[in-house]
């Protein structure tokens, strides 16, 4: 599943860990997806995958999932770790896997996870646009 959603590969970063599913009493499906203990991912009702800052932490050995990620400026790094929305303007680089609406992690430039959240625009978009919001974030690592 998470090679579906983030790319081939990105599966392999969790080889060697403790992987589990959480699955509902109701409805039999997927819930939670555990790594070593921790939630990595929540299934969100369209089928889609709700990252959690646990989750993209793991997920950021892979070169693949980096396709994923949003590079913002340091003039957004406080507001992303506050669990502020990232506007266009400040987008240094977007992976080019991202679409509207597909889970992202920020980045600083030196790589370190400030936040998980949802693209608004796509990676293209993200580039070329000078306002607007570029990506909602749900969590910062405040």
């Amino acid at each position: 599943m998470l090679d579906y959603v983030f790319g081939a590969g990105v599966s392999q970063a969790l080889e060697g860990r403790e992987v589990s599913i959480e699955c509902s009493k109701k409805t039999g499906r997927i819930k939670h997806i555990y790594v070593d203990g921790k939630i990595l991912a929540t299934l969100r009702p369209d089928g889609g995958l709700a990252l959690t800052l646990h989750g993209a932490r793991a997920l950021l050995n892979s070169k693949a999932f980096r396709e994923n990620c949003v590079i913002v400026s340091e003039e957004a790094e406080e507001a992303a770790r506050a669990g502020k929305s990232i506007f266009a303007k400040h987008v240094i680089k977007a992976g080019r896997r991202i679409r509207p609406g597909s889970e992202v992690a920020v980045l600083n430039k030196r790589g370190e996870l400030l936040a998980v959240g949802k693209a608004v625009l796509s990676a293209k978009m993200m580039k070329v646009f000078e306002c607007g919001v570029a990506v909602k974030v749900r969590t910062g690592n405040a």
